[in-house]
């Protein structure tokens, strides 16, 4: 139990220390730097194979959906967040209750 709470709180304190490494820091980067044009490309790019392998390589209760349902979700999610005018929450919900729908009906 000893090992676990250790676990606990090593990632605890890795996860605290960028976080406060980041506020420290974020008084002296420049928005409009290279540097951090560069932290977005990557941060898009790290998102976007994430959900790529989410949709093509499924793992978990996901892998046992049809690839046309998770692209239907996908769409009306990305319909919802460009109609929301950029809303993310809505976003995710309508992606999650799309999911939750086409289960229903699919009978799973």
């Amino acid at each position: 139990m000893l090992e676990l709470w250790l676990i606990v709180i090593a990632a605890a304190a890795a996860t605290y220390l960028w976080r406060a490494l980041g506020v420290l820091l974020s008084g002296r980067i420049t928005v409009a730097s290279e540097l951090f044009n560069w932290i977005a490309c990557v941060a898009y790019a790290m998102l976007a194979g994430l959900i790529s392998r989410m949709l093509f390589i499924p793992t978990g209760m996901l892998a046992g959906t049809l690839l046309v349902d998770r692209l239907a979700a996908c769409a009306l999610a990305l319909a919802a967040y460009h109609a929301s005018r950029r809303n993310l929450l809505a976003a995710v919900a309508v992606g999650v209750v799309s999911m939750m729908a086409i289960a229903a009906v699919r009978g799973g």
